[in-house]
């Protein structure tokens, strides 16, 4: 039997996009192996930044080394990559075999197999609504709710890749998660380009009825990621703070809070809104992650500069901060001003310290409660089990580490937190008192 590996970059909507191949693959007669023991290796890239397309031009470079072993026998480049610059990439990699875009993952089984691949694209609700083989644990899967984007940031190349919003069905992203929840998912993470843009090209906003929707089914959590904070309405904000199964968390793409800057990346918001959003957020004891570039285009000191003061005076609980890519084709790359390799950097170090001592502090404000920790792994050099708080996301911000007789993957125990370093957190089970009970209430 052929044994063929996927590589999987970029975000969690790629992620997805790796799990139907992956499902396609078993399907198709292969069998899914580690990248050692692969006839085939599949890369599915990412072209978002600079620093992402070259990960997987190195990738792909190291596996193209394998071919000259003699075991492997085929290299498959999929996904963001191939879909924006096939052309180049043709020329450049004849050692890959076969080039896919973002949406010809139907052609996947007749590029292993060595044939044409002439068969039509198939469309986007139809690939979404195939199954899937999971490459997270057991009991969390990330659900994609729609396809590409139509904000139009003026340094994102996401619309030239993935193309305008287009929203799922609201009853075939439930149809999904059902079946998810059946196979044992406890937690359902929605992702998209922009989470609260739901249902708009279709006429109008449809999160708060996917999300009650969701709320029916038999699952411990609902998670929100990538959600526009220009869309963050105060319907939706009672919606998880109300809600007995939405987590107490939110991810918004802050960016910027420079009011100069924001314009000049087409964001549709202010600065004083965004500080106004996190403190409300704040008040209904929810949770928040952002993101925040640096070095934009004219980015002075004092634009700069009102970066660190909203993190130090609006406390997101988490940050990932990241340097502005110039991307050519955007508007962004038009412009004039562009900041110097070295200062974006040490810009990037500056914010990043601001940010870990605003979650240090948020860690530092549960030493001494108990809350709910989804029991996920364990640390054998630390001898800790290893979880997470419904406060954090899977692999960004942190995690529960505790002591206990025994833990069962993918439930919930009370966790008293004892310690805490930057990052993460320290605790034991309370005898007695493992449960499914609500989490306390976080304070700010």
């Amino acid at each position: 039997m052929t044994n063929v590996a996927v590589i999987s970059l970029g975000c969690d909507k790629n992620r997805i996009d790796t799990e139907h191949m992956l499902y396609g693959i078993s399907c198709g007669g292969y069998s899914v192996s580690d990248v050692s023991d692969a006839d085939v290796i599949i890369v599915n890239t990412c072209a978002f930044i600079e620093s992402a397309r070259q990960e997987s031009i190195d990738v792909i470079l190291s596996c193209a080394e394998l071919k000259k072993t003699g075991r492997l026998k085929k290299l498959i480049v999929t996904g963001c990559l191939p879909q924006k610059h096939l052309a180049e990439l043709q020329a450049e990699l004849p050692e890959v075999d076969a080039f896919l875009g973002a949406f010809e993952y139907n052609k996947l089984i007749d590029a292993i197999e060595g044939v044409g691949g002439d068969k039509p694209q198939d469309d986007f609700e139809t690939a979404e609504n195939g199954k899937r083989m999971l490459t997270t644990y057991p009991h969390t899967a990330y659900v994609k709710i729609a396809e590409g984007c139509d904000n139009h940031c003026t340094f994102c190349t996401i619309p030239s890749i993935r193309g305008g919003y287009r929203s799922r069905k609201v009853e075939d992203i439930v149809n999904e998660a059902s079946s998810l929840v059946s196979d044992g998912v406890e937690e359902i993470i929605l992702v998209a380009q922009d989470v609260t843009r739901f249902g708009e090209d279709k006429g109008e906003n449809k999160l708060i009825e996917l999300l009650s929707a969701l709320e029916k089914l038999p699952l411990k959590y609902i998670r929100l990621l990538y959600c526009y904070p220009e869309r963050v309405t105060d319907e939706l904000i009672d919606k998880i703070a109300s809600s007995d199964k939405i987590a107490k968390y939110i991810d918004i793409p802050a960016q910027h809070v420079s009011d100069r800057i924001l314009k000049l990346m087409n964001r549709r918001t202010t600065g004083k809104y965004i500080e106004e959003l996190v403190d409300k957020l704040h008040d209904r004891k929810i949770v928040v992650r952002t993101t925040l570039m640096v070095g934009f285009p004219g980015e002075s000191e004092d634009d700069f500069n009102k970066l660190i003061s909203f993190v130090e005076n609006h406390s997101p609980e988490y940050a990932g901060v990241f340097a502005y890519s110039k991307e050519d084709g955007t508007a962004a790359a038009r412009l004039t001003g562009h900041i110097k390799k070295a200062d974006k950097l040490k810009r990037v170090k500056l914010l990043g310290k601001a940010c870990a001592l605003s979650t240090a502090r948020f860690n530092a404000s549960l030493v001494g409660k108990t809350i709910d920790v989804l029991y996920e792994d364990a640390d054998f050099e630390k001898n800790l089990f290893v979880g997470r708080a419904p406060t954090q996301s899977p692999d960004v911000d942190g995690r529960v580490l505790f002591t206990a007789q025994n833990a069962d993957v993918g439930r919930i125990y009370k966790v008293h937190i004892d310690s805490c370093d930057e990052y993460d957190l320290y605790g034991h089970v309370i005898s007695g008192a493992e449960g499914d009970s609500s989490a306390d209430e976080f304070t700010q």
